[in-house]
């Protein structure tokens, strides 16, 4: 079954013409339409959002040939090549494919991001080699709907785990019992969150089927609060790294071990103080109750 709407926004941090890039992938289904929209996003010169361009790819469309293409933007006033090949995608109940699809994006020469498990295909079709600086996953933002039961899928290892993590979250809100919350990770009870009422807003940490710590985040005051018709829980997942020493925070920004909120630092929080500047990647959880 289909929910009556459902996205996804997966952003990565490319390199183009010598700086790095965000392009951000949106995954967007309803019962009438599916699309995919890829869109650059210049984090060198923010107020140049105007330029910001995009390429958007009907997969609703009935015609087999359509689902094969070519379109070019441009990021960093450089031109981007986007290719796609849906013909053999396979979907499930999730707006992007499981299977059976590649899109590839080519500059100054050089494949810069592919995603999509047609890797060889994609390699093929546009001649070129990858470029010598790797993509990275930044973070996937998700919105689902529900009534009792919220399923999505993510990497918790990274792009170099072989298979994803699939992550369900059941809630019991009605009922004689007090409102309860589970979360298991690939079917392994993770989180059993009771006296839901009292406990609407925390954070625990877990170790997953691969050995990975994830911290995971959750705020579902509107669930029990909010009368006024559907309501969104909010949930974020957040791989530990190393001896990471802060963890993200509901009121936006990033909080010590330590409750006393000293951070010695010396920073505004940019800098997560480690050695290793790559992006951390995180997932986004927004589920609607309907």
């Amino acid at each position: 079954m289909i929910n009556q709407f459902s996205s996804v926004s997966l952003l990565y941090a490319i390199e183009i013409a010598n700086a790095t890039q965000n392009i951000d992938f949106t995954w967007s289904r309803t019962i009438s339409s599916h699309s995919l929209t890829i869109k650059t996003e210049n984090i060198k010169n923010e107020e140049h959002d105007h330029h910001h361009q995009q390429v958007k790819i009907d997969l609703a469309g009935s015609s087999f040939w359509g689902k094969k293409g070519l379109k070019s933007l441009e990021a960093n006033d450089t031109k981007v090549d986007v290719y796609w090949d849906f013909r053999k995608a396979k979907f499930s109940t999730f707006p992007e494919p499981s299977s059976g699809f590649y899109v590839s994006l080519v500059s100054q020469n050089a494949v810069v991001l592919t995603i999509g498990d047609l890797k060889n295909e994609a390699m093929q079709r546009t001649k070129k080699k990858p470029s010598a600086t790797e993509a990275a996953l930044v973070s996937k933002q998700e919105h689902v709907h529900g009534k009792r039961v919220f399923y999505t899928r993510t990497a918790f290892g990274g792009e170099s785990s072989k298979r994803e993590n699939e992550v369900v979250i059941e809630t019991s809100l009605s009922g004689p019992n007090d409102p309860e919350m589970f979360i298991t990770v690939d079917g392994v009870p993770a989180i059993r969150i009771m006296n839901l009422n009292w406990r609407f807003r925390g954070n625990e940490v877990v170790t997953v089927s691969d050995g990975v710590s994830v911290e995971i985040f959750w705020d579902v005051h509107d669930w029990l609060f909010e009368t006024s018709g559907s309501s969104s829980g909010l949930f974020v997942f957040k791989p530990k790294v190393g001896d990471e020493s802060r963890t993200l925070s509901f009121n936006g920004g990033f909080d010590g071990e330590n409750d006393d909120g000293d951070n010695d630092n010396g920073d505004d929080g940019d800098n997560d103080g480690d050695d290793d500047e790559s992006p951390k990647y995180c997932h986004v959880l927004y589920a609607v109750k309907v």
